[in-house]
């Protein structure tokens, strides 16, 4: 018997090294847009190097890692790919903002069933897009073609993000203190969090489809729910340069209740106000799930995706200058004695 006709290729059993190639070969272009001049070895070898900033006394290395969750879903099923990533770099860069630090580098990780090399370009792209909103080097990630363990038009993706900060200049809760005032920046939506209770209130609650064209969006649900998640960085970093903030607080997963907390020291407590009258996809949202709405701030960031915490004598100050970053920005509230993270005013 000829043992050629046993053979089992790789390709056979899934996984294709020559779209693995292509794949690189497609995404190069988007990832060496992103470098700086801090690279000093990218994608290629082994493994990334990267020079840190000159003319810093005591470097700070901040890292942060996430993912996109059951957002990929959405991208999956309208076969648009391009966006999910600035969704990956936003989740992971706004994260390591909230010391202060100015985002270096970063290295992504995607599984699929079947490498798509058309399809996992798309995704880098917007990887690269959001490096770039971010300040961040792409110097390298993995593709992993997993069949069995994925179907063939599914991925999942991860991040991570390293920055830097003088270690003098680090924001935290140990510089918060009462009577600091609590400042809102707009979130562009959704942004990454709650999607498994967003999918089942609009597809099986609401029986809405993805191409229907909703009016108080001004366009179809599908965008909407994809729309990407905001990147803070650039605006932050500058703040943080003019000593303007003492801590920051990112609202992701968890709402205000698990994130706001982070950023204050024990003994007080931020008094905020409820957004009443948030866009319009949170209060659809509240709706179709007849939540209250201190639930809906439990989960979702209700159209603030990002909190800073300012000396009260600066807050007009760092009013004036969101204003001229063009960022959207109110006051939200104040610190004060207390316990629990967060009351309602």
């Amino acid at each position: 018997m000829d043992g050629n006709n046993n053979k089992i290729t790789y390709e056979a059993a899934g996984v294709s090294v020559e779209a693995g190639y292509e794949a690189v070969a497609r995404m190069k272009a988007h990832v060496e847009s992103t470098f700086s001049n801090l690279v000093m070895r990218g994608i290629g070898g082994f493994a990334a190097s990267i020079a840190l900033p000159e003319g810093l006394k005591s470097p700070v290395l901040v890292s942060g890692t996430d993912g996109v969750g059951t957002k990929l879903i959405i991208a999956q099923q309208m076969d648009v790919h391009n966006t999910v990533g600035i969704d990956l770099v936003a989740m992971c860069a706004n994260d390591v903002a909230c010391n202060g630090a100015s985002p270096l580098f970063f290295l992504d990780y995607i599984a699929c069933g079947k490498n798509v090399p058309e399809r996992i370009a798309s995704i880098v792209e917007g990887i690269a897009n959001g490096c770039k909103m971010a300040g961040a080097s792409l110097v390298g990630g993995e593709t992993a073609e997993m069949p069995g363990m994925y179907s063939q038009d599914e991925y999942d993706l991860a991040g991570f993000c390293v920055g830097v900060v003088e270690k003098s200049e680090m924001l935290g809760p140990e510089r918060v203190k009462e009577g600091d005032v609590v400042i809102a920046l707009a979130s562009s939506g959704l942004h990454s969090n709650g999607y498994s209770l967003v999918r089942k209130a609009f597809f099986e609650k609401g029986k809405y489809k993805l191409d229907d064209y909703i009016s108080e969006f001004s366009r179809t649900l599908g965008e909407e729910l994809l729309e990407p998640t905001k990147i803070y960085t650039a605006g932050v970093g500058e703040l943080a340069k003019r000593k303007l903030i003492n801590a920051c607080a990112n609202i992701t997963g968890g709402g205000f209740i698990e994130n706001i907390p982070r950023s204050i020291p024990g003994g007080l407590c931020a008094r905020l106000s409820m957004q009443t009258s948030p866009p319009p996809v949170f209060s659809m949202l509240q709706q179709l799930t007849a939540l209250s709405i201190e639930e809906m701030h439990n989960v979702f960031n209700m159209g603030v995706g990002f909190v800073l915490f300012v000396d009260e004598t600066k807050a007009d100050e760092l009013l004036r200058v969101l204003s001229s970053m063009q960022l959207d920005a109110w006051l939200l509230g104040d610190i004060v004695k207390g316990s629990g993270g967060i009351v309602w005013s």
